[in-house]
């Protein structure tokens, strides 16, 4: 029996904001214990509604039934001039709410945005993480992707 099957993947639309700020905030809570620079609330990290209208971006949304439990978005960055692609995707806004967690949620995310990543012409996806979010290195390591760049910081 395949876990997922009650999961739905879709594209985001503007009637899914309430849920998606909720996720936001959700992601911000789990992750200042690894960022002391992190400003006090109220603090937003993305402007959800201009992604959702962005050709350049998608946010997509897992759906059990009719309850939207996990999101993930892809957008299109320009590479640095000395790499060797021009453009890639940047992958963001991983959430999953916590009943929902460990069924393989995320990878189904993930595939979508690469779908539409390959759909856009991209080959390189990239996503940051922090080095001490050892749960979501290794289900981002499971899905593939490798270590490649240390952000360090003076502070």
């Amino acid at each position: 029996m395949n876990r997922n099957q009650n999961i739905t993947i879709r594209k985001a639309h503007l009637g899914d904001l309430p849920v998606l700020l909720k996720f936001e905030q959700g992601i911000i809570e789990a992750e200042r214990p690894f960022d002391p620079t992190i400003k006090p609330d109220p603090v937003s990290y993305y402007d959800l509604r201009e992604l959702l209208l962005s050709e350049e971006a998608i946010i997509v949304v897992a759906e059990c039934g009719t309850q939207v439990v996990a999101s993930g978005f892809a957008r299109i960055k320009a590479a640095r001039d000395y790499l060797d692609h021009k453009d890639y995707a940047y992958l963001g806004f991983m959430y999953t709410g916590p009943s929902f967690r460990g069924k393989g949620i995320n990878t189904l995310i993930i595939d979508a945005l690469k779908d539409w990543a390959l759909s856009k012409g991209l080959t390189e996806i990239r996503l940051t993480v922090y080095e001490d979010n050892l749960a979501a290195i290794r289900a981002y390591e499971k899905y593939g992707f490798k270590k490649h760049l240390i952000e360090m910081r003076l502070g």
